[in-house]
Order: structure tokens, then sequence, then C-alpha cells
């Protein structure tokens, strides 16, 4: 039995399937509603329904707690109708001129930048190009019919390449491969973009951004493409990572601090090793981010990495006043093999 969805505001109305989640539907209906990960771990896909019910497939998803979803909170891109719905959530509008393409990418570049992390460049047909907003992702679409989603790293003006940050996740099918066995001049194919983990150029707001790992990724993106258009509004970069070695290519954040105006670097190590020497900032990058900034209220937030780093990171800047419509994330879900 099929249920229909409007979305409060626009009024926008779509057909739900049996059995499909709300975001799925929306998805083919042309409806740009936000999501990340899919698999629930990042809460960006985060709305509330108005009238009408939905459950879930298995338990309540990572990023949805038993208070809010007694209260109407739900990640659409779990969500199933049980009845007809009337929404309210924030639908994006700037990713819906952006078409989807299936493309044949040639390895350019493969170069490993930390003991865990490979820097992978990718090279379309000449003929082709990926129009992407800075903060997506695309997917690596493997022979056996799976995918593999990776963030953009390179800002959407510097598309010569499509740039990947790529962390070994040990007995990871897909990671083993680009570890040990992948080459420059190997062909891969990939889809989108996808996401819509983007920056909000428009809102004006001072800006912070905190990375876990590989979750750098989609924020140099941003980072790049702000400087590029001239972005007045200042930029905070915290980085959070366990110790020196798993800091990879430091040396572009720290020159950007020295280069722009209004931009500022903080690299937080959890656990330092004693041959790191380490003289900056340590513990949790949560932490850190609310030791310089108690107040949250005026900002705009904009996290990516770990489920668990993003989901502490909600929580902890919640409850320092940031308004929920003011934080956006991006969760690398690993066990879902949704970023991987």
């Amino acid at each position: 039995m099929s249920h229909r969805v409007r979305i409060a505001a626009s009024g926008h109305e779509f057909t739900v399937e049996e059995g499909e989640t709300v975001l799925d539907a929306a998805m083919r209906a042309g409806v740009n509603l936000p999501y990340g990960c899919q698999s629930g771990a990042c809460g960006a896909c985060e709305g509330k329904v108005l009238e009408g019910s939905v459950h879930y497939d298995g338990p309540l998803p990572p990023a949805l707690d038993e208070a809010d979803a007694a209260q109407g909170v739900a990640l659409f891109c779990q969500a199933i109708p049980e009845t007809d719905l009337v929404i309210e959530v924030p639908e994006v509008e700037d990713t819906g001129d952006l078409e989807i393409k299936q493309l044949p990418a040639k390895v350019a570049v493969l170069e490993q930048v930390a003991h865990d992390v490979m820097l992978m460049k990718l090279r379309l047909p000449e003929t082709e190009r990926l129009q992407f907003l800075a903060g997506q992702y695309i997917d690596i679409l493997l022979e056996d019919g799976q995918k593999r989603a990776f963030s953009m790293a390179n800002a959407p003006h510097d598309d010569e390449f499509i740039e990947l940050h790529i962390r070994h996740v040990p007995g990871g099918t897909f990671t083993e491969y680009v570890f040990t066995r992948l080459k420059p001049k190997d062909m891969l194919r990939i889809e989108g973009p996808h996401g819509s983990f983007y920056l909000r150029e428009d809102h004006g707001r001072p800006i912070i951004m905190v990375a876990g790992g590989t979750g750098f990724a989609p924020l140099k993106a941003m980072i790049e493409y702000a400087f590029h258009v001239g972005l007045e509004q200042p930029i905070h970069l915290f980085r959070g990572v366990r110790a020196l070695r798993d800091l990879y290519l430091p040396e572009l954040a720290e020159g950007w601090a020295r280069e722009h105006h209004g931009f500022e670097y903080t690299p937080v190590l959890s656990e330092p090793m004693p041959e790191d020497d380490w003289q900056g900032a340590t513990g949790l990058v949560t932490d850190a981010v609310r030791a310089r900034y108690p107040d949250l209220s005026g900002f705009d937030v904009y996290l990516a990495g770990p489920p668990a780093m993003v989901e502490a990171a909600r929580e902890a800047f919640t409850a320092c006043g940031l308004p929920r419509e003011q934080l956006f994330s991006d969760a690398f879900e690993f066990a879902s093999q949704k970023k991987k």
C-alpha cells in the first residue's frame, strides 16, 4: 500500500511505495531532501512528522534517540510511512539542477599521505565534467554491484581531477584493493554527485568546521571553495586525530592560516605518542571547540568524520546553544560500507 507525503512549508507532495523510505521516494520524485550517509548515522536527513506515523526496519537509527522520536523527530533516510504524512523538513534547492552521472574514471594519482590514508586523483573523460557542490560525495561502483562512497576533496572550480582521501579499513574489500593492487591508469566507474552536505555560503554566520580522520576531505573542498569565492565570514577548522602520524596533509591548513585573514586552524591529538613531542591541543576535539566557543548560537557548524565523533559533537554543541538548523554533518559509516 502506498502513502502520500506532503512537505508542510512548500506543499510539495510525493508518493511512497510499500516498504520504501521517505528519502528514497522523495529522490525518485525529484524532491530534494537533505541527506548524508543514508544509514541513519549522521542525522543530516532529520525532520519532523507533523501528521501520521512512521516506523523503522529494525531498531532506531544511531542518530535518533527515543526521546526525540517520541516528539515526532524522524530520520527520513530510514523512516518508512505507516500512513499518509505531513512532514517538516528543509528542502535542498541548491542541488536540484545537478545531474547525477555514471562515468568512467582513470586513476591518475595514488599517493599515500599517511600510514592509513591514500590520496587518489581520478581523471574523467575529456568530454565529460562532473558538476557538484563543495562537500558532496561520489559512489565508486564495484563489479559485484556494491558501492563505496567517498567525499570529494577538491573544490568545484578545481575539477581537473576528482580528489579522494581513502582510509585503509582492515578487512575492507575495496580499501585493501586500493592499498595493495590498484595502480595509476587503472579504470574505475563512478556515480555522482550525491549528498546534501555542502557549504551554505549565503548564511553569513561565522563558521566552525570539525574534521575527524578523512572527514578532512569534504571540509577541504568547502574551505578552498570559500577562499575562491571570497567568502567574508571567518572560518575556524578543528581537526581531531589520535596521534601526529594520523594528521595527514597538515601543511595545507597551516598554509591557509598564514595566507588567509579570518581563517584559523586548530589540530587536536587525543592520544599523542611520546615521540610526537606535541605542544598543541590534546583531548577530544569536541572539548577543544567548546572551550574556545562556549556559546555556539551564532555559528554555522560543519561536522565530518566517524559516526561516534559526529554524534558526540551534535550533543555537545546543542548543549552549547547551537540550533539544529545551523549544524550540518556527514558521518563516515564504515560498518554499513556506506563510506569505505
